[in-house]
């Protein structure tokens, strides 16, 4: 799979990856992308930002080198010094942002989601067809996380026979007081999707979602849930998504072959035994447990090497999102009927 970029901002011909990248959005994400883009990154600058904090993108700008703090986020992707633009601001925003570059014909690194609706997504694909080559990478990051990549290699190798099923656990300490009950899948369990369609490379075409007796700690909100999803071929995968778990931040996955299992869980390196215990930590939030990820995600849109989720996989994982949060709300199943793949994508 390659990323078409425009030879005007990818050095094409000269064998130069894209290296100047404008930051739309400079919080959690926005500062962690441009950290590594800093330091981490081989063939990247960080070259503007924007936020609307300017107190906050002046800290990041000043943390990255030479970095210019924009007022207008449509400047910054206009601008003649960006190459390209990672957008990590508020999800409501996305769509504009990713539109607005197409229209200059810029890479574009969106964090997820593509856009929080179907129809938002949907705009987003017609204007990079209309384009004619792929300028769009959607932040799932996962898809870059050894454990993950190890998982998949394996399955192609056959080393465990044809998938029969496969069981994943996503846990996080503790969520905003009051989160909605449908964010659990469209901000937590999205990325299950997304890991779902690429490690079995097809399509989801039925949803459940299960709601046990809420956790005292959920503070109104419906968690935690279980998923069930049924792909096109029959594997059947659960995904537990309990985001006050209290403990600590966790990601598991266990593949179910014909003649075995793979499981990824990857804890820290470190084992402590005393006194009778053998422990370890949990990280607080996924960015220690997918640092790796993020580098790799990163370098490979400088590179242009073309690794990363599509913008029809922005698409399909919202639109198996918003799927699931109808099985929730109704309680029953659901059948997932996505459109053709466009050829774009093929």
């Amino acid at each position: 799979m390659t990323m078409t970029l425009d030879p005007r901002h990818s050095g094409a011909g000269t064998g130069q990856a894209v290296r100047r990248v404008g930051i739309i959005g400079t919080g959690i994400m926005g500062a962690d992308h441009a950290r590594l883009l800093t330091g981490a990154v081989s063939g990247a600058a960080v070259a503007g930002v924007f936020d609307l904090d300017a107190e906050r993108s002046a800290g990041v700008a000043a943390a990255s080198g030479d970095a210019r703090v924009f007022a207008d986020p449509y400047a910054l992707i206009t601008d003649d010094g960006i190459d390209a633009v990672l957008v990590a601001s508020s999800d409501a925003t996305h769509e504009d942002y990713v539109l607005a570059c197409l229209a200059v014909g810029k890479p574009v690194l969106c964090e997820k989601p593509l856009a929080p609706t179907v129809d938002g997504c949907a705009r987003i694909l017609e204007a990079e067809q209309r384009h004619g080559s792929r300028l769009v990478t959607v932040g799932f990051m996962r898809r870059f996380d050894p454990g993950y990549t190890d998982l998949r290699q394996l399955l192609a190798e056959g080393a465990i026979g044809a998938p029969l099923m496969v069981h994943h656990v996503h846990r996080n300490p503790a969520a905003v007081p009051g989160l909605p009950s449908s964010a659990l899948i469209t901000n937590s369990a999205v990325h299950e999707l997304d890991i779902i369609r690429w490690l079995l490379a097809e399509e989801i075409v039925e949803v459940a979602v299960h709601a046990p007796r809420p956790s005292g700690q959920a503070g109104g909100t419906q968690d935690p849930q279980l998923l069930i999803l049924r792909t096109a071929s029959g594997v059947l995968s659960d995904v537990e998504i309990f985001v006050n778990a209290r403990y600590g931040y966790e990601v598991r996955c266990e593949l179910v072959g014909e003649t075995g299992t793979v499981t990824l869980d990857a804890p820290p390196p470190t084992l402590l035994r005393r006194s009778g215990v053998a422990a370890r930590d949990f990280p607080g939030d996924w960015r220690p447990r997918f640092a790796e990820a993020y580098r790799r995600e990163l370098q490979d849109w400088i590179d242009g090497t073309g690794g990363g989720a599509t913008a029809w996989d922005g698409f399909a994982a919202t639109f198996v999102a918003q799927a699931c949060v109808a099985a929730l709300e109704s309680g029953e199943r659901h059948s997932v009927s996505l459109p053709r793949t466009p050829e774009l994508y093929s």
